[in-house]
């Protein structure tokens, strides 16, 4: 398996572990991203993918990140550059639009690169 595929897979892992732990939750979104335990989970998730990305980037796989556009990618990098460097204050609307708007992108891009 190559590098890129085995990046796209961590990132895959990371976006089902953030849906287990919605579902397990059995929260909404909202309380889910505020609750004390879950909160921290979702974000190391978040972050972990933006690693991915960035390792793609540094493996030069420039065919993988074309599946995805400059926002999309500029916009997780972003985001994980605000949770690492101002956690406390980081804003619950933010995260909450990369999991309701971002991260289904992000499943449904890689499972298509996958299957090919």
């Amino acid at each position: 398996m190559s590098k890129g595929i085995d990046r796209l897979n961590k990132i895959y892992e990371c976006i089902k572990n953030i849906e287990f732990i919605l579902h397990e939750s059995e929260l909404k979104v909202t309380h889910s991203i505020e609750d004390k335990i879950i909160k921290p989970a979702i974000r190391m998730n978040i972050v972990r993918i933006a690693e991915q990305f960035s390792k793609l980037k540094d493996d030069n796989e420039f065919k993988i990140l074309e599946a995805f556009t400059s926002e999309e990618l500029k916009g997780i990098s972003a985001v994980r550059n605000y949770i690492a460097h101002d956690y406390d204050s980081t804003d619950d609307n933010i995260i909450e639009d990369v999991i309701r708007y971002n991260l289904p992108i992000f499943k449904e891009t890689i499972e298509k690169l996958l299957e090919s």
